[in-house]
C-alpha cells in the first residue's frame, strides 16, 4: 500500500495531478486545501498517500498535511461518505475550521458545503465531534500555511489568482511586491487582489 510520494508534478489541476517518480507517472486525487498550496508544474512535491483499493480500480488520494489525510480517513468512515464527497468537504472548508465546525456542532455551516445535506451534516457532527479532539493541527503550520491574519489575506488572495489564471509563482512575487512596498496592514482580500491585477496588467501589456 503506497502512503507516502515525492516526485516531480508533471500535470495539475484542482481536483488531480500527475507526479512522476522514477519514470512512472501516478495520477493523484487532491482536495483544493492541497492544490492551493501545490508547487508549479515540474517542481517536486510531497504528499500523504491514501490507496483506496475497490474490486474495479486502485486510486490514490494525496494531501500535503496530515492533518487532511487524517480527516479524509475520519470522513470515509461515515455511512454515505465516499472519496469523492469527502474530498468534496475537505475542498468546501479549511482543515482547521472543518474541525472547528465538528467540534462546535456548527450543522449549518457544514451545510453550506456543496454535496452536503442536513441528513449527512448531522452524521458528520454526530460521529465525528469527539474523534477530532484527537487530531493535532500542528501538521498544516508549515511555510505554506498562513500563521498571521496579514499571511492568510496573502495566501487567499493568491489562491484567487491561481483561480483566475495566473502562474502561482508569478502572482507570489507581486502580491510580495505589495506587501514590501506598502506597510497598510488593514488591505481585505478584495483590495490585494484588485492592485495586484493592475500590476499584473501593466507585466503583460
Amino acid at each position: 500500500m503506497i502512503a507516502f510520494i515525492t516526485g516531480t508534478i508533471l500535470d495539475k489541476t484542482p481536483n488531480s495531478l500527475i507526479v512522476e517518480v522514477q519514470g512512472i507517472g501516478y495520477q493523484i486525487f487532491i482536495p483544493l486545501s492541497t492544490f492551493y498550496r501545490l508547487p508549479e508544474v515540474k517542481e517536486s512535491a510531497a504528499l500523504h498517500i491514501h490507496t483506496h483499493v475497490r474490486e474495479d480500480a486502485l486510486q490514490l488520494y494525496g494531501f500535503l498535511s496530515l492533518l487532511e489525510k487524517d480527516l479524509f480517513l475520519l470522513l470515509l468512515g461515515i455511512s454515505g461518505v465516499g472519496p469523492k464527497v469527502a474530498l468534496g468537504i475537505l475542498s468546501g472548508m479549511e482543515p482547521t475550521e472543518l474541525v472547528q465546525a465538528l467540534r462546535d456542532g456548527n450543522v449549518d455551516r457544514l451545510r453550506a458545503i456543496p454535496g452536503v445535506g442536513p441528513k449527512t451534516a448531522g452524521r458528520l457532527v454526530l460521529e465525528l465531534r469527539e474523534k477530532v479532539n484527537s487530531l493535532s493541527l500542528a501538521g498544516l503550520q508549515t511555510a505554506a500555511s498562513p500563521s498571521t491574519e496579514r499571511d492568510r489575506v496573502k495566501e487567499d488572495a493568491l489562491s484567487a489568482l491561481v483561480n483566475l489564471g495566473y502562474s502561482r509563482n508569478e502572482a507570489k512575487r507581486v502580491i510580495d511586491q505589495i506587501a514590501e512596498e506598502e506597510a497598510d496592514e488593514s488591505d481585505s482580500v478584495e483590495g490585494l487582489i484588485k492592485k495586484a491585477l493592475k500590476k499584473l496588467a501593466r507585466v503583460s501589456s
